[in-house]
């Protein structure tokens, strides 16, 4: 048995540890936060609410139930799941909305009577990106991408061709449809992956499968329950958490990770997961002869949005809110350019509300709604007060517009998030909120190794390395990084009986 460390608690590092500690090994996680779940965290409020402080998009349930299962568990012994119907909607210009049906024959119509024969177009599109979803999610997402000779398999140089690898997810869509608001419907997912739909693969038309096919889902009592969960399968198999536990140095010795300085504490340990954020552990508990990567590979790679967010707690009912709203009345196009080419506070900006007490009585006060406002913003921008309380005004006129009744005058909570808020509480590299961007030159092996170079028992995990950002690529991240250490232990053992 051997004594692992876990850096950080989100939702990487409590798969690593989950893992890890299935299999026998001591293993502790070291967390900075008081809290398990990283930017899964919840926010607790003397008025009653309970906001996630980060993802609320409960997509690819089969990637939770298979991690669960590896435990012997389902997702229902631990939290329910409620399909959500509609899944979302679209506030378009001019007060056009289009509200999104589960039910993907009712989709289909909805598609119909916007575009004549997009229904058919629709089919033979969700035909394609159930082909990748299933290539990508069962075999490609978990790889742990430390060379180009892991595709050096026949199927694979196959499907990466008929996965659409190296064609523009752009140019995908408007094969299949020309108006512009089904347009914004297929591409408003990759937005938050990181780049342009221009620039993306169209490999990743498999996450409208996993929305509009699969299905938007609310975890009750929010994505708390769900770290919660996993947190409970980590203790099931002995791992010990350590909260206000900030990690402050990684000592190394002839090429190993000896030990960590934890609160000006010093702690061995036989091997290491690092799933804080990447650059951050290099920079910060690393020497520089111990790094992965300089600051200049970092600062020439391309990252996924930041953003502002504003979690609201309103004195009254909201009756024409759902649960997750997209207010798109703006061009995609251009609020791109101003996060991925032109970085820029966003002249006209798109932004997202969830309203969870629309579905969930327990995150609200009776009679209250919980409201989250995200507007996602280019990293490494100036962030202050005066900047966010402007966005605040233009976010809240909209919403205002769009409910048709007044909602700041009954706000009794507010609190705002944003780039300052991610470097302090998650070390985030230029305030990032979503990791490392998914264009072709960061996938798979291109994407920071989760192996160090030179250090032989420091592994990573989470949204900077492979498989790349979002929650059920977190969860995969640390089943991954739990597997090559795993291989790194049996060895190492195997080395010092010969």
């Amino acid at each position: 048995m051997s004594k692992i460390a876990v850096i950080g608690s989100g939702f990487s590092g409590l798969s690593a540890a989950a893992y890890l500690s299935v299999e026998g090994h001591e293993v502790h996680v070291f967390e900075k936060n008081a809290t398990a779940g990283g930017r899964a965290r919840q926010l607790r409020t003397g008025e009653g609410y309970v906001f996630d402080m980060g993802p609320s998009w409960y997509w690819m349930p089969g990637v939770f139930e298979r991690f669960f299962k590896d435990f012997g568990y389902r997702v229902s012994d631990w939290y329910e799941l409620k399909l959500l119907d509609p899944s979302f909607e679209v506030v378009f210009d001019k007060g056009e909305k289009m509200s999104i049906p589960s039910d993907y024959f009712q989709l289909k119509d909805l598609f119909e009577s916007i575009e004549k024969g997009s229904s058919v177009q629709l089919d033979q599109f969700m035909k394609e990106a159930k082909l990748k979803y299933e290539a990508g999610m069962d075999d490609l997402v978990y790889m742990p991408g430390l060379s180009l000779s892991e595709f050096a398999d026949p199927k694979i140089i196959k499907d990466a061709f008929r996965l659409q690898i190296f064609s523009s997810f752009s140019k995908h869509v408007r094969k299949y449809f020309s108006n512009p608001k089904l347009v914004s419907l297929m591409e408003f997912p990759v937005l938050f992956l990181g780049a342009m739909p221009q620039d993306t693969p169209a490999l990743y038309s498999l996450m409208n499968y996993a929305g509009l096919k699969l299905g938007t889902w609310y975890p009750m009592e929010g994505f708390g329950k769900v770290i919660e969960a996993i947190q409970s399968v980590c203790e099931k198999q002995g791992t010990v958490f350590h909260f206000n536990a900030p990690v402050e140095k990684i000592v190394v010795e002839q090429n190993h990770a000896e030990s960590l300085i934890v609160n000006g504490e010093k702690i061995s340990f036989d091997a290491v997961v690092a799933s804080a954020d990447y650059h951050h552990v290099e920079n910060d508990l690393l020497q520089a002869s111990d790094k992965n990567y300089s600051e200049n590979y970092w600062d020439k790679k391309t990252f996924a949005p930041s953003c502002l967010i504003y979690f609201l707690g309103v004195s009254k009912r909201i009756k024409l809110l759902e649960h997750h709203t997209l207010f798109f009345e703006e061009d995609l196009f251009q609020h791109s350019i101003e996060i991925y080419k032109s970085p820029e506070w966003p002249s006209r900006p798109l932004f997202y509300v969830c309203c969870p007490s629309k579905t969930d009585i327990t995150v609200a006060p009776e009679g209250h709604e919980n409201l989250f406002l995200l507007m996602p913003i280019a990293p490494g921008l100036e962030d202050n007060e005066i900047i966010r309380e402007k966005y605040f005004n233009i976010m809240m006129q909209r919403v205002e517009k769009h409910a048709g009744e007044k909602i700041e005058e009954h706000i009794d909570y507010k609190k705002s998030y944003c780039i300052n808020d991610f470097i302090s509480d998650y070390h985030a590299y230029k305030g990032n909120a979503y990791g490392l961007a998914n264009t072709l030159m960061q996938t798979a092996f291109l994407k920071p190794r989760i192996r160090n170079k030179k250090i032989r028992n420091l592994f990573y995990a989470g949204q900077l390395t492979v498989p790349g950002p979002g929650v059920p690529p977190s969860l995969i991240s640390g089943k991954i990084a739990a597997g090559q250490l795993l291989k790194y232990l049996k060895n190492k053992k195997h080395e010092n009986l010969v």
